[in-house]
């Protein structure tokens, strides 16, 4: 007698849900990201708004440089309600990402470059990145070392994205300094750093669309020092440093900046700079930089948590 042969019952594929999922989950982070860069490129942060007000109240009216300081209320009110970028150069788009162990960089990288462009399409980012070597526009802010993404691992189980748009103009008037120089009359000690700082703010004069914000290194070498010295434009103005020596130092160089006369835009009064941020990195006997990254008055700097589980904006930093 022959045997029958039982009919193999069709297999489930559950591996197209599970795809799916992951599908949406995308989706899902790369409409957070795109989020954050709205936000980041249309709207000041509230620390920075506080500051901006504040400095406004100390020009002397029907000045130009109450004029000017006018002007920057105006522009960050338009673009809030029109949600349009505030200013026609977006800048450099760098990213600092904060995950969980076991995350995998190179898959949220992608998702962070898809980002990227779907936000220049939307006009939250101008087209503003280009080849160095052809003068080649791409037309999606993609391209080599752009966006510019740093990774770090932390104990929390969530992701915080941190973004800064850094415009060309104010990176432009960024400097560092190699210590001693013996033309400022600066040695290798903190004096010598306070001198080397109110000399690039004094020399960037109206340009980098002040009033600016600075980031500062002590130390390092030349390629950390700089990154350390942009990273410094992660904190919140109205913090204070935890080393004494550079928050006393912190206070002075605005201090003194404020008392040199440059003001908005160039235009004479009271607020030339609005905040200084220093650290410090370990450098060998035969160093010793200064670096100093400035950063103009639309300072555009936002962040956010992301939900562990639904990977929309939990919280906002700024």
């Amino acid at each position: 007698m022959t045997k029958k042969v039982a009919k193999k019952r069709p297999v489930k594929k559950v591996a197209s849900k599970n795809k799916t999922v992951k599908l949406d989950q995308k989706k899902q982070i790369m409409q957070s990201i795109i989020e954050l860069i709205r936000i980041t490129s249309t709207i000041v942060p509230d620390d920075v708004v506080k500051t901006l007000l504040a400095a406004k109240k100390n020009e002397i009216k029907d000045t130009t440089a109450s004029y000017a300081m006018n002007i920057i209320q105006d522009n960050m009110d338009l673009a809030k309600i029109k949600s349009q970028p505030l200013c026609q150069d977006t800048g450099t788009v760098i990213f600092f990402v904060y995950h969980p162990p076991g995350f995998y960089q190179n898959n949220f990288k992608e998702l962070i470059k898809k980002s990227v462009t779907a936000a220049t399409v939307k006009g939250h980012l101008r087209q503003n990145s280009v080849n160095s070597l052809t003068g080649e526009n791409a037309g999606t802010n993609l391209g080599q070392g752009h966006p510019s993404i740093h990774f770090y691992e932390h104990n929390k189980k969530e992701v915080e994205i941190k973004l800064v748009l850094k415009g060309g103009g104010c990176e432009n008037v960024s400097a560092q300094y190699s210590l001693p120089d013996t033309t400022l009359g600066a040695g290798r000690d903190l004096e010598g750093v306070r001198k080397v700082v109110i000399d690039a703010v004094y020399k960037a004069q109206g340009k980098g669309c002040g009033p600016g914000a600075l980031g500062v290194c002590v130390g390092g070498d030349r390629a950390d020092s700089a990154y350390f010295a942009k990273k410094q434009l992660l904190r919140k103005l109205d913090d204070k440093n935890d080393i004494p020596e550079l928050a006393k130092l912190e206070t002075e160089i605005v201090e003194a900046c404020n008392k040199l006369g440059i003001g908005p835009m160039g235009f004479g009064g009271k607020t030339t700079l609005l905040s200084c941020k220093m650290t410090h990195a370990n450098r060998v006997p035969a160093s010793f930089f200064v670096s100093i990254s400035y950063m103009c008055w639309a300072f555009r700097r936002q962040g956010i948590v992301l939900d562990s589980k639904k990977n929309t904006i939990k919280k906002w930093l700024y």
